[in-house]
């Protein structure tokens, strides 16, 4: 399958050890034009979260990518707390790394995505793997930003699976649902990427060791970041010591290089009251039966099947030496 090469791409993340293995796998990629990262409040703060992105890019050797610090809390000012238990102190899985040389780019992240989209010439890919605060912040200061912006992946949701921070509701989503309404209300194409097709891509203990023994710093520091992770998975979501794959799974799609088996364009939008379905996603599945014939109007191409591959293809990926 072929890179979308000549599409500039910038990441919007919260940068814990999905998030920093789906960066890697981008600069791992041969022709990926990643113009910037922006970071928000999610797994850790969002000035954490860039700290983070700044060490993983100089393992990666692109220290080049700008980096700026977003959102510290929602739309309507909740600060949620940080998820260490899932990524470990410090949202790299306990991993100190030694500290970025590169400086954070001064402008905030909204700030950032309007003036890569400008630069751009109106062909950016957003790939949002975080909380959606930052990207609502961007459309409400620069209402024209659909136009400069084609396509937008978005790791979150649940459809037919369960959520993971409620019975419904999925972090990146749920987390800040109002922020995620207007993300999804935007006058762009949209490729969602729920959990019914991240947990069923899974890394597992051999894939780490595979990274471990890669040979490459990025395989290496996968290796180390994944050990926590994959100790949460086994006490809470799976029965072996592994990972879903959630972020780097998004990236897969973004890039081209993950087909989906079945993607409909559905109408979608996000509970965003005050009780127990408060995040959830909300999709028109009704044609389920009838091999979901088409929405008039509907923007979001919601992934439910992908065939399991790309965990190997992750870890090679990782793994290759960059010539």
């Amino acid at each position: 399958m072929s890179v979308l090469a000549s599409r500039p791409l910038l990441m919007d993340c919260d940068t814990g050890v999905d998030d920093a293995v789906a960066l890697m796998y981008l600069c791992q990629t041969p022709g990926v034009d990643l113009r910037a990262v922006t970071t928000v409040a999610g797994n850790t703060s969002a000035e954490q979260a860039a700290r983070n992105s700044l060490q993983v890019l100089q393992v990666a050797g692109r220290t080049d990518i700008p980096v700026a610090a977003g959102a510290a809390a929602t739309l309507r000012g909740d600060v949620k707390p940080e998820a260490s238990f899932v990524h470990g102190e410090g949202g790299l899985g306990g991993v100190t790394l030694p500290a970025p040389s590169a400086a954070l780019d001064p402008r905030h992240a909204a700030d950032l995505i309007i003036d890569t989209a400008r630069e751009s010439g109106g062909n950016l890919h957003i790939l949002a793997t975080a909380p959606l605060t930052n990207l609502a912040l961007a459309l409400r200061k620069e209402p024209r930003l659909p136009e400069l912006v084609p396509h937008v992946t978005v790791m979150g949701g649940a459809v037919h699976h369960p959520g993971n921070i409620s019975p419904v509701a999925e972090a990146n989503i749920g987390n800040d649902p109002e922020a995620a309404a207007l993300v999804l209300a935007a006058d762009w194409d949209l490729t969602l990427v729920p959990l019914d097709v991240t947990m069923r891509e899974n890394l597992t203990e051999a894939h780490r060791q595979r990274l471990l023994a890669g040979g490459t710093p990025v395989s290496r520091l996968a290796g180390e970041i994944l050990d926590f992770y994959f100790a949460f998975h086994e006490q809470t979501a799976l029965p072996f010591r592994g990972s879903a794959c959630h972020d780097p799974l998004a990236a897969g799609i973004a890039l081209g290089e993950v087909t989906p088996k079945l993607a409909p364009r559905l109408h979608v939008t996000v509970d965003t009251a005050d009780g127990a379905a408060r995040g959830a996603l909300v999709a028109d599945t009704r044609g389920l039966y009838l091999g979901y014939p088409e929405q008039p109007g509907a923007r979001t191409s919601v992934v439910l099947e992908t065939d399991g591959a790309f965990p190997d293809l992750l870890v090679d990926r990782l793994c290759q030496v960059r010539k």
